[in-house]
């Protein structure tokens, strides 16, 4: 029972410092402002939570109730999350993010591409558990929510073992929706922009189907994320589960593994050794690069912010490209190396 006209501020001080300040209900997406008064502010009582910035949270979740002209004020309960592929690079950001919204997160690795060492410092959380186990084979566990990450998505690895990669895909995907039923759970499915194959359209958008190759060296990843797609659609008409689906671009950022094969760990690693930058053609080929924060932003998005009977696709990326030459000059020069770029 909080007086009208408290500050957000001095709501988060009582919460303590906002860790259980998740779940308001709001239709506005305030800007953050520490000193906004909520009683000065339109919060009309609805059923779907809205993103509130202000200084103490980035996200709302679970259920709420305001009464504004009372000053009554409830903070929803946290959820109880799953994310597979969670050593992963983008596993690992998001059971950050997670987490830091006050969440339950049970993150399931097997070990393939993922590593300890990206979640290492989450062990000892109060509400993180961390299960080795292969998706391929059946899991179960009551959730709300699951974010299903798990695939290798560099080609150096899912090239490593072809079939286990579709089996991940595709028979992974059967066992987390099979889960999702189960608990009538929301689950969002992490593709990829693979699935647009070599595509002959540019920029690829969400109603382009693509122009892949069943047969080839990549058709282990780009076929299998397809029929995972195809399967978190077919769950969704059949039985009512909602399903998100994300086509991820090229992300990069903090815990990229330099091992991967793909151009910016290449060039970074490259850079901080003094060794020359290696650049296939002239160097003219344009990409797009995100930064992981931006990707889990989405993610996060794309969950909580869109009604149940949004499906999606929904690309994340940068629309904004640049040279792969520009990519090397902008990697010198930040990292202060004396490598030179040299053309194969």
């Amino acid at each position: 029972d909080y007086p009208a006209g408290l500050t957000v501020t001095e709501f988060a001080d009582d919460l303590g410092g906002g860790k259980q300040c998740l779940g308001f209900v709001a239709v506005a997406d305030l800007k953050a402002n520490p000193k906004l008064r909520f009683n000065a502010v339109h919060l009309p009582q609805q059923k779907t939570p809205s993103r509130i910035h202000a200084e103490f949270a980035s996200a709302n979740r679970g259920t709420a109730c305001v009464t504004i002209n009372a000053g009554y004020w409830w903070a929803g309960n946290s959820l109880s999350l799953l994310v597979t592929g969670g050593a992963g690079f983008i596993g690992s950001h998001l059971c950050e993010r997670l987490l830091g919204e006050g969440n339950d997160v049970i993150c399931i690795d097997n070990y393939f591409t993922g590593h300890k060492s990206n979640i290492r410092h989450l062990l000892s959380h109060p509400n993180f558990e961390i299960i080795r186990h292969d998706i391929v084979y059946p899991y179960m566990a009551e959730v709300e929510e699951i974010y299903n990450l798990a695939c290798p998505a560099s080609p150096i690895y899912y090239q490593h073992d072809p079939v286990k990669t579709t089996q991940t895909s595709v028979i992974g995907a059967m066992n987390m929706l099979g889960m999702a039923r189960y608990n009538r759970a929301k689950v969002l499915q992490a593709s990829t922009s693979e699935v647009y194959g070599d595509p002959l359209v540019h920029p690829q958008t969400e109603d382009y189907w693509g122009h892949v190759n069943p047969l080839g060296l990549r058709s282990c990843y780009d076929e299998g994320k397809r029929c995972a797609e195809s399967l978190f659609m077919s769950y969704y008409r059949e039985h009512g589960i909602p399903v998100k689906i994300i086509r991820i671009f090229n992300t990069y950022g903090p815990k990229m593994d330099i091992n991967d094969g793909r151009v910016v760990s290449n060039f970074i690693v490259q850079a901080l050794r003094g060794d020359n930058i290696t650049i296939y053609g002239d160097g003219g080929q344009s990409r797009s690069f995100q930064y992981i924060d931006d990707l889990i932003e989405g993610m996060v998005r794309m969950m909580d912010d869109t009604p149940d009977d949004f499906t999606g696709p929904v690309n994340i990326g940068n629309p904004n490209e640049f040279t792969i030459a520009e990519l090397a000059r902008e990697v010198i020069s930040l990292t202060g190396s004396k490598s030179k770029k040299i053309g194969r």
